[in-house]
């Protein structure tokens, strides 16, 4: 049977009151779960048991719209009932109560929160894993679905921010990006590829695709961590070992890596920095900011090693991308190439001075070992062995000046998941012009230039830090007709 209220509504208006209710409505479902699956672990139970997810809805009338907003999130672009669902409200409470003061400072009337019908899936009632002993088989799991949901696609899709809602007049608009089992799908996956838990996320995300810079920033942030005045309260990698100021630690690192480890130098409200080595490809590119996205984070920026592309570029200089020449396909179907994905000012501007700050150059002193221009990705990590005549082509037509397998598709998701983005390169090989890495280069180049590199990374996140988030998130990343909850 549906939970407890399921339908019914109350009106709050108050940021703080809404979430609480959140929290309220979402605690008892969950427990009520849990409960049920133990008397089903003990043979005692009987019957079928549905909790359902906890909703807001906000009504918009042609005559309160509310003043126009010049922020890129906290109102809706048109008259209608909008409705989201919502999971976790212990890890999201800040971001909520943020998002839902700016609808009630914009739209003046009061938001109502209830219990949805839409299922919460048992696996999803236990955020740590939903464990089992060892006599769970096929049979058990057969007795399971006819006690409980279990996740189903239908409702954990992209339609929301690929903009393919299809609804009638009657139908609520959505109010989020996300469906909240779309959320717990992805909390649930960021453990899997990551090796910790979504809270230790951090609301400011690097991404690369080298080991090297993991060594790099497990090394500055154990010492950032225990640096008094740094503002950093702990640093956790993979297996939960969490370090802390006094230089103890707790837990032990994970018996082995998974396949996108996660790194989190923590601070005060989510506002440290995480490194993730996504490994190579676009592919990976993709999965992983699929599901980082549903945290919100407030930027992420990709740091990692291309080809130069341009005779004039040496080994060690850097590319700042302000445009993508997108070879990599993953994303095709969600956003057609033909979508152009533009740089943000704010982004943009913060690593331009992050390496005048690191470097300690003039402006041009940067120009020298900084070059801006479209950075192409492909999906073929062999395309030097192609004919050239086909990509030289393509490359000069669009003005590529480095070639890497991640960054176009980096951008390209945050632009689609409204998560402001950047790229900052660095040149380590030039096929092209017969440069290639070889071992002692190679090795030589590491030492001298992550280091750097990483510091530059740590410098843009720290002023990126300092931009308030109504600034940071560019109205260029709205769509038409766009959800109020960003």
């Amino acid at each position: 049977m549906a939970g407890p209220g399921a339908g019914e509504t109350r009106g709050f208006d108050t940021a703080e009151a809404v979430v609480a209710e959140l929290d309220r409505l979402y605690r008892g479902e969950i427990d009520r779960l849990q409960a049920a699956f133990h008397e089903f672990e003990a043979g005692t139970m009987a019957g079928r048991v549905r909790a359902t997810y906890p909703m807001v809805r906000l009504t918009v009338t042609d005559d309160d719209s509310g003043p126009l907003s010049t922020g890129a999130f906290g109102f809706a672009d048109e008259a209608g009932v909008y409705e989201g669902t919502f999971t976790r409200i212990d890890l999201f409470a800040a971001h909520l109560t943020k998002q839902f003061g700016a609808i009630l400072e914009n739209h003046r009337r009061p938001l109502e929160v209830g219990l949805s019908e839409l299922p919460i899936p048992l696996p999803f009632a236990f955020p740590d894993g939903m464990k089992v002993g060892d006599g769970f088989d096929g049979a058990a799991m057969t007795r399971l679905k006819r006690h409980f949901d279990m996740p189903s696609l239908r409702v954990m899709d992209d339609c929301i921010v690929n903009g393919e809602v299809d609804h009638t007049p009657s139908d609520a608009l959505p109010l989020a990006l996300f469906t909240a089992p779309r959320v717990d799908y992805s909390l649930h996956r960021l453990r899997h590829y990551c090796g910790t838990s979504a809270e230790y996320f951090q609301n400011y995300v690097l991404f690369t695709n080298y080991q090297v810079y993991i060594d790099g920033f497990i090394q500055r942030a154990e010492q950032l961590v225990q640096q008094k005045g740094s503002g950093y309260t702990a640093f956790v990698e993979p297996g939960e070992r969490v370090l802390r100021p006094d230089g103890t630690a707790v837990g032990v690192p994970a018996s082995r890596t998974p396949q996108m480890p996660a790194y989190h130098l923590v601070r005060d409200g989510h506002q440290g920095i995480t490194m993730v080595n996504i490994g190579v490809g676009p592919s990976n590119a993709k999965t992983i900011t699929d599901h980082v996205a549903v945290l919100r984070p407030n930027a992420w920026l990709m740091l990692g090693h291309c080809a130069g592309l341009r005779n004039m570029q040496r080994l060690g200089d850097y590319v700042l991308a302000h445009a993508y020449h997108r070879d990599d396909h993953v994303l095709d179907a969600d956003l057609p190439v033909w979508v152009p994905i533009p740089a943000l000012a704010e982004v943009q501007l913060a690593l331009e001075q992050a390496v005048a700050d690191v470097t300690g150059l003039d402006t041009v002193g940067v120009k020298r070992i900084m070059r801006t221009g479209t950075v192409a990705s492909t999906d073929n990590r062999n395309w030097e062995l192609r004919d050239q005549r086909e990509p030289d082509r393509a490359l000069s037509l669009s003005r590529a000046i480095a070639l890497d397998m991640e960054s176009a598709t980096v951008a390209a998701n945050g632009f689609r998941m409204r998560v402001p983005y950047g790229t900052l390169l660095c040149v380590s090989d030039k096929p092209l012009h017969g440069e290639l890495k070889l071992p002692g280069m190679a090795d030589d180049f590491y030492r001298r230039q992550v280091a750097q590199h990483l510091d530059i990374g740590f410098r843009a996140m720290e002023i990126l830090r300092g931009l308030p988030p109504e600034k940071l998130h560019s109205r260029k990343l709205r769509s038409f007709n766009e959800v109020p909850l960003q």
